[in-house]
């Protein structure tokens, strides 16, 4: 290759590069300083201190809560009303729900604070303070290195927590008003410690029907143009102190120090945003290597593995009202990262992201290998090698995974344990309490046994097509040599277990022979799977780590060269923010999109055939009467949802939607098609997040609800 040639390579891998570190991002709030100038300019009216404010003054950031381990959610009010996406509560609706009271049939609305449910188990959070502790975590990893296990323990969540009472103290950590987190970043590269105000005293306010709430369900999702109105509304309580407190009906509502206004006039195309929330995972700094494992491996094998699940639940659910609702939030948690998997490996063919990321990578080695650091490529020579060599096993891993863990659920069954038969009174009491405790939470009052069988035989059955005898549970190979096939297999498990109905526990423990649990067949193949489960994560430790390892380090020669401010870590279910505008796209020739949608829209998707789209008759009311009060937009249409180009992924459900003066303007609740490609790299001639507008919130609360209280309440401005 000729000079000439060389330097026009070089040049066009490195401009290929740059979108990663110059657009989108998920921006930590440390980092506001880097970006406040850029935002000011596309028509933010705020100063730094308005949106986070490290002395503890009120900020927007104060009106941002973590919302039930992976959603979130906004305060509109002094008494901490609490807004988040129907998807969101849905597992808590449907947990309220019964035949007799279908709140996600019929939605739930509270006249009074006495009226209002408690949620046992959903739990919020507020980010009190953040503070980076890199340097501290550096040292106690240093000196803890005798406690590794796995050598990964400086990326673990859990790990890096345990280290926060050497950091802030024994009798703050004990404080049950705060959890403490430490998280990595950037690969593990620096560290941030989270100090987390936790209510666990939260109710249940509002919510409208699936029909609107989950208006267009499976066949929208991940779709735009959208017509959803995706929220609920919960309360925080705490004891009469103002402090974060069990439940107790003595509780009462909790006084935030920061609450946000609803801007009721809404937003037109064109203007700014700012969404602000807890992004779960990205990949951004993937190489190509890692792409093309993720896409033909992870994708594949969820798309494939729970697209047989979700077939069997769907037809159930929709013959059976009772397996509906027992089954509801279970296919929108499996159907949610199903169609995720298919929108990223669409990304990734239609886009090229493996080629993307490739070119990426040789333009740092090239800039890195002129300053002489090599660290980089042997990074990238790390992660290659090691990701080729670990793929059958990860290939077994996913199957195993989605295939038997998640897509089975008498997995998790009661273990044997050799306890049960122990001579020692103490030992075995203890075994005793474990098994009824482990029954009760497998057999819950979300169970079907009847539908997990029918799943049973098919995700078994294509298990057994891809992984090949040898390589599977051991107890599996037996049961098909013993039966003959999966469906004989499955129909001994559930003939003869003691765990396949409620009844025959029940009966087997007024006169246990506890024996029996040691070879009861659903019990030996949930102890198999667990076991095959751990023995995959154990092979796979030696090619994970030094992946782990080279990742971190691959991250810091980026981090090492001039203009690093501009570089954002991955999502990790911290606190971040992302700003854009709202905005249209073109997806492909000739067709175009815009960025609002109305509740004509919604009136055109209407089909009363079709249990997706079936609309409440005072919906259709308040369209034909244009019934819209101060809520449509001047032109009379009343506006449903809305795009805008800002950069998000799963977690950033339920995040408040600010306009330039800080105000909410509408709750993120979706991604596109398009865009899901987006949690490798940024595409923003694509990439939309879709958002619930706040007006049409409000139409729902006060005309179809009849929830005058909650807007008098949230008083919007006009």
């Amino acid at each position: 290759m000729n000079r000439l040639r060389r330097m026009f390579v070089v040049l066009t891998i490195s401009l290929l590069a740059l979108p990663a570190f110059a657009d989108g991002g998920m921006w930590t709030l440390d980092m506001i300083q880097t970006q406040i100038g850029k935002m000011q300019e596309e028509g933010l009216s705020l100063d730094a201190l308005d949106i986070y404010n490290p002395s503890g003054k009120p900020s927007l950031m104060d009106g941002v809560v973590f919302f039930d381990g992976g959603c979130s959610g906004v305060l509109v009010s002094n008494q901490s009303l609490l807004l988040t996406n129907h998807h969101c509560g849905y597992d808590k609706i449907q947990a309220l729900s019964s035949v007799g009271a279908n709140y996600l049939r019929d939605g739930f609305i509270s006249h009074s604070l006495q009226e209002e449910l408690p949620c046992p188990g959903l739990v919020v959070e507020q980010v009190e303070s953040i503070k980076e502790v890199t340097l501290e975590v550096k040292k106690l990893l240093e000196l803890k290195k005798s406690e590794f296990t796995t050598g990964m323990e400086y990326l673990s969540p859990k790990f890096l927590s345990s280290l926060a009472p050497q950091i802030v103290g024994r009798a703050a950590v004990k404080d049950p008003r705060y959890r403490y987190e430490i998280k990595a970043f950037y690969g593990g590269n620096k560290y941030y410690l989270f100090k987390n105000k936790v209510f666990t005293d939260v109710r249940l306010v509002a919510a409208p029907p699936s029909s609107i709430g989950k208006y267009g369900a499976d066949t929208d999702n991940w779709i735009w143009p959208r017509h959803t109105g995706d929220f609920s509304i919960f309360r925080l309580y705490a004891d009469k102190a103002g402090n974060p407190a069990p439940y107790s009906k003595d509780n009462v509502p909790y006084t935030p120090k920061k609450w946000i206004p609803i801007n009721g006039k809404g937003v037109q195309e064109d203007d700014f945003v700012m969404i602000m929330g807890f992004p779960g995972t990205t990949y951004h700094y993937f190489t190509a290597e890692e792409v093309k494992e993720w896409g033909e491996i992870d994708n594949n094998i969820r798309i494939e593995m729970r697209g047989i699940r979700q077939e069997i639940m769907l037809r159930a659910m929709h013959n059976d009202e009772k397996i509906n609702i027992m089954y509801a939030a279970k296919y929108a948690s499996s159907q949610n990262g199903y169609k995720r998997a298919q929108g990223a490996n669409w990304a990734i063919e239609k886009r090229h992201l493996e080629a993307t990321k490739r070119a990426q990578q040789e333009a740092l080695l090239e800039r890195a290998k002129k300053a002489g650091n090599l660290k980089a490529t042997n990074a990238v020579f790390t992660i290659e090698q090691n990701v080729k060599a670990r793929r059958e096993l990860r290939y077994r891993e996913r199957y195993l995974m989605e295939g038997l863990l998640l897509g089975i659920e008498f997995t998790r069954a009661p273990l044997p344990d050799e306890n049960l038969v122990s001579k020692n009174p103490v030992e075995q009491k203890q075994a005793v309490g474990k098994l009824k405790k482990r029954f009760d939470l497998f057999f819950d009052k979300d169970y079907s046994p009847a539908l997990d069988k029918e799943i049973a035989k098919a995700i078994l059955s294509r298990y057994c097509d891809r992984i090949k005898e040898g390589a599977r549970p051991k107890v599996i190979d037996e049961g098909l040599k013993a039966y003959g096939s999966v469906e004989a297999y499955i129909e001994h498990v559930f003939n003869t277990s003691i765990f396949a109905t409620r009844e025959r526990f029940e009966e087997f423990m007024k006169a246990p022979d506890y024996q029996k649990v040691l070879s009861d067949p659903m019990s030996l193949f949930a102890q198999g799977v667990v076991d095959e489960y751990n023995s995959l994560k154990r092979a796979l430790l030696p090619f994970d780590a030094p992946i782990k390892s080279a990742q971190r380090d691959y991250i810091s020669v980026n981090m090492a060269f001039p203009g690093n401010e501009i570089l954002w870590p991955d999502a990790n279910l911290t606190l971040r923010f992302t700003y854009g505008k709202v905005k249209g796209y073109v997806p492909r020739d000739v067709v175009s999109y815009g960025a609002i949608t109305s509740l004509t829209g919604v009136m055109e998707k209407e089909d009363p055939n079709n249990p997706e789209y079936v609309l409440p008759k005072r919906m259709k009311e308040i369209y034909a009467n244009k019934d819209y009060g101060r809520y449509a937009m001047k032109n009379g249409s009343m506006p449903v949802n809305f795009c805008a180009t800002t950069h998000t992924t799963g977690g950033n459900s339920g995040s408040p939607v600010f306009d330039r003066n800080g105000q909410l303007v509408g709750l993120n609740f979706d991604r596109n098609w398009e865009g899901v490609g987006g949690d490798i790299e940024y595409l923003g001639d694509y990439q939309r997040s879709i958002i619930l507008d706040a007006r049409y919130l409000l139409l729902v609360v006060d005309k179809y609800l009849g929830g005058e209280r909650l807007i008098k309440e949230m008083n919007p401005q006009f």
